[in-house]
């Protein structure tokens, strides 16, 4: 499957932005899809996860309740709503998927990978 992010940009701190990840290639439904953030020097982080069916999600601590996760798998995308965004969000965010059993919360869960779209929040 082939995943590419997009929605990124410049916001200020307190607002909204929502990110959309397309996928392509084989069945969507097949897939759990994940977010996950990056900033220089740093691992990259979970930010949120949800299950092949839209039925389950899962966040990240530093995220929860201001992000949302969700997905239509009629049009092959997951989308991460960010609001209340803080200067700290700031990061590259990738989308990730898998297609076999495995946890949501690390990168090693997945196995592919869109290439990332830059959020900066700024104060």
């Amino acid at each position: 499957v082939q995943l590419q992010a997009s929605g990124g940009g410049l916001v200020l701190a307190g607002g909204s932005l929502t990110l959309s990840c397309a996928a392509s290639g084989r069945t969507f439904s097949n897939y759990a899809m994940g977010w996950f953030r990056q900033t220089p020097g740093k691992e990259r982080e979970f930010v949120a996860a949800i299950n092949w069916s839209g039925g389950s999600t899962y966040y990240g601590d530093s995220i929860k309740g201001r992000f949302t996760i969700s997905r239509d798998n009629a049009k092959n995308t997951v989308y991460l709503q960010m609001n209340n965004l803080k200067p700290e969000d700031t990061a590259v965010y990738f989308c990730a998927a898998r297609d076999r059993s495995a946890g949501f919360y690390t990168t090693t869960n997945y196995d592919y990978w869109g290439q990332g779209t830059q959020v900066t929040v700024s104060s």
